[in-house]
């Protein structure tokens, strides 16, 4: 139990584990911003393009189930706008990314000579040293 214990603390303490774990919150915060993003604004507005047509009241009734097929169009809906807008922030990210690598770094500062006083005290300080 032991080694199992140190095993499960040094698989935890990994870098991989806590940037993976970092992610997952991350990506958590990210989709509920992409879900307000969606939800929020686009498919209103796509409602006012396409008329209002709302989707979740269609249902098909068999025998004393009803399949509830608007629910799932409006889930595919929503998830093809989704993936529309992480697709587009993804794109946009990676052309940033490439700019950012175009730039060229810029150059370092050149080293000012040093002034007489200091060339002096830099030989006095050598001489005293031999």
């Amino acid at each position: 139990m032991k080694k199992f214990m140190s095993e499960f603390k040094e698989f935890i303490a990994k870098g991989d584990v806590m940037s993976m774990a970092v992610g997952i919150i991350i990506g958590g915060a990210f989709t509920a911003i992409v879900s307000s993003l969606v939800g929020d604004i686009i498919t209103p507005l796509l409602g006012i393009v396409i008329g209002g047509i709302d989707f979740t009241g269609i249902k098909l009734s068999v025998g004393s189930a009803e399949i509830m097929v608007g629910n799932f169009i409006q889930a595919v809906i929503t998830f093809l706008l989704t993936a529309l807008v992480i697709f587009s922030i993804m794109k946009a990210f990676n052309r940033f990314l490439k700019r950012q690598k175009e730039e060229p770094a810029p150059e370092p500062e050149a080293v000012p000579e040093p002034s007489d006083e200091v060339k002096l005290l830099t030989e006095i300080r050598d001489l005293l040293n031999k």
